[in-house]
């Protein structure tokens, strides 16, 4: 039995393969948008039983997001960022535990040797797309950070050349010191941010693809009944992984997006 660590293509357009995980992804795209525009067009001013549940799973989730961003106003601006990607990651991993999904597929010849390869495969069992939705996430926690701080306020996080020339104008060699051991810190941070992205992608990736093989291996020893148990524990999985992505997500948007304290306002508060 040959559980391949990458997606398989299934569909080859041109030049550029489909894998199943692709395609897996894609089908569920379209699925959500379909939802979204059909959910959007029955809201109304009187809610129905529906809309007042999603209204109050929204106002939960506020409730949540407000304990970590410390404010409503950033609560809403994360939301439709970190609730896609929850919702996303979580149906994905959902979709790869329906019946059926790794039935169907495409017989090919690789390397002489005649391979059954399935139409679909959980999408976040696919490295490159969980890599992706990691870097999506840092670049845009960043791009806010801009934003919400200033380009130059937010790089002196990581960058402090402005720190070290601030304490060469003191002529105070314990600043200076200060400024360089901060700088080197900086420095450091700004490779914690490269490796955000593999930790979120790895972690996610991980989980899911030793799952998919779980259950395979499961399956092939007995078809009825025995993987029953393993798939409900990956449901559960599937639900602590897209909390955990979506979770870590809006920590790093609320981390850089907070607004930096000078050194001034540190020594007053000391002082104080």
């Amino acid at each position: 039995m040959n559980i391949p660590l990458f997606a398989e293509p299934v569909i080859r357009i041109g030049s550029f393969d489909l894998t199943n995980a692709t395609l897996n992804a894609l089908v569920l795209m379209v699925v959500l948008v379909i939802t979204a525009f059909f959910l959007r067009k029955k809201m109304s001013i009187r809610p129905s039983r529906f809309q007042v549940a999603v209204e109050t799973l929204l106002d939960t989730l506020f409730g949540y997001f407000d304990q970590v961003t410390g404010s409503r106003g950033r609560s809403k601006k994360f939301l439709p960022l970190v609730g896609t990607l929850f919702i996303f990651i979580l149906l994905s991993n959902w979709m790869g535990l329906l019946p059926g999904i790794g039935s169907f597929g495409v017989w090919q010849v690789h390397e002489g040797v005649k391979e059954f390869i399935p139409l679909f495969r959980p999408a976040m069992s696919d490295v490159n797309l969980t890599l992706a939705m990691a870097i999506v996430s840092v670049v845009t926690s960043h791009i806010l950070g801009i934003m919400a701080v200033g380009f130059f306020v937010h790089w002196n996080r990581f960058i402090q050349l402005g720190t070290i020339w601030k304490a060469i104008q003191s002529l105070k060699p314990m600043n200076i010191v200060t400024a360089f051991v901060e700088f080197i810190v900086g420095l450091i941070e700004l490779v914690s941010e490269l490796a955000k992205m593999l930790s979120l992608s790895l972690r996610l990736f991980g989980n899911i693809f030793a799952g998919e093989v779980l259950i395979t291996v499961i399956s092939s020893i007995f078809a009825y009944l025995l993987p029953l148990p393993f798939m409900g524990l990956e449901m559960i999985v599937g639900i602590v992984q897209a909390a955990v992505f979506s979770m870590l997500t809006l920590a790093y948007l609320t981390v850089l997006t907070n607004p930096i304290e000078s050194h001034d306002a540190q020594e007053e508060h000391a002082h104080a």
